[in-house]
C-alpha cells in the first residue's frame, strides 16, 4: 500500500487526517502507536520524530508530520 498513516488512538489531529483520507476515498494502512512518546520507536524510525500523525506517501517518496501539513498535502496531491 501506498499511503500509510501513523497515529494515535484518541489523538484528535490524527482524527482529522483519518478522516480527510476517508472523505476523499483514498486506501491508506493505519499504524497505530503507542501512548507514550518514548515507545514510539517505529514513528522514529520512520519519520525522525516521535509525534503523530505521521503520513508516508511510498509512491511520492514523501514523509511528513503535523496534521495541518498533512491535510495541505492529501487536498493537494491525492484528492482526486
Amino acid at each position: 500500500m501506498s499511503i500509510e498513516l501513523y497515529a494515535l488512538d484518541g489523538c484528535p489531529f490524527c482524527v482529522k487526517v483519518h478522516d480527510a483520507l476517508q472523505d476523499n476515498d483514498i486506501e491508506y494502512e493505519t499504524h497505530w502507536t503507542e501512548a507514550m512518546h518514548s515507545d514510539r520507536n517505529e514513528v522514529k524510525r520512520v519519520s525522525g520524530q516521535r509525534g503523530v500523525p505521521v503520513l508516508v506517501d511510498t509512491d511520492h517518496g514523501v514523509t511528513m508530520s503535523e496534521s495541518e501539513n498533512i491535510l495541505q498535502y492529501i487536498e493537494k496531491t491525492l484528492a482526486q
